[in-house]
């Protein structure tokens, strides 16, 4: 069964952050793997094209088989033994909020009845991480397998910073974030 990776895009408009982290998103799993839903906007659409497959509606309209919510609230972690019979992978396209606002309970898990829940680690992640670590599990990696740093902290310029307040998986022992999202930041570009 081919493992497809389902971003429910739930911000306002497609953010310059977002998008870069899209991009990322399709570099870890793939373009033929990535599917972005709920994208409105048909020039973010057009952007988005070349990293996945695009669709207007949310999936909460798709009526998809044999899919599973990634949400930090789910009392149950994903296993790789529990991936086996999943298809759609499905993660909220969300800038989290510090503290987290439990959005993708709200916007996601609530809606999608049949769906399969489970938490990859009740610390919030980027989208991009959280796709990383299911993509790992999948892989027959455990959660326990994984390290992690939670919180890290980007140099902007002399004695200024900005605190990510979210876990990252560490890859050769760097929290994963794509060199063009570390960039935009240290550019003291907004999210």
């Amino acid at each position: 069964m081919n493992k497809l990776f389902v971003i429910e895009h739930l911000e306002p408009k497609l953010w310059k952050w977002c998008f870069i982290e899209y991009k990322h998103i399709s570099e870890v799993v793939g373009r033929n793997n990535l599917i972005f839903t709920n994208i409105k906007n048909e020039k973010d659409a057009e952007k988005l094209e070349s990293f996945g497959k695009v669709i207007k509606n949310s999936v909460k309209e798709l009526n998809l088989k044999n899919v599973c919510v990634l949400d930090p609230e789910s009392e149950e972690t994903l296993t790789n033994e529990k991936t086996k019979n999943l298809e759609y992978f499905v993660f909220g396209g969300i800038l989290g909020d510090y503290p987290p606002k439990k959005r993708t309970k709200e916007e996601l898990t609530k809606f999608l009845k049949n769906a399969s829940v489970f938490n990859i680690g009740k610390k919030q992640m980027a989208t991009d991480n959280a796709v990383h670590v299911v993509n790992e599990i999948i892989k027959g990696k455990n959660l326990q397998d994984l390290s992690f740093k939670y919180k890290i902290e980007i140099p902007i310029k002399q004695g200024e910073s900005v605190e990510m307040p979210y876990n990252y998986v560490l890859v050769d022992e760097k929290p994963l974030m794509s060199k063009e999202l570390l960039e935009h930041i240290k550019k003291g570009k907004s999210f």
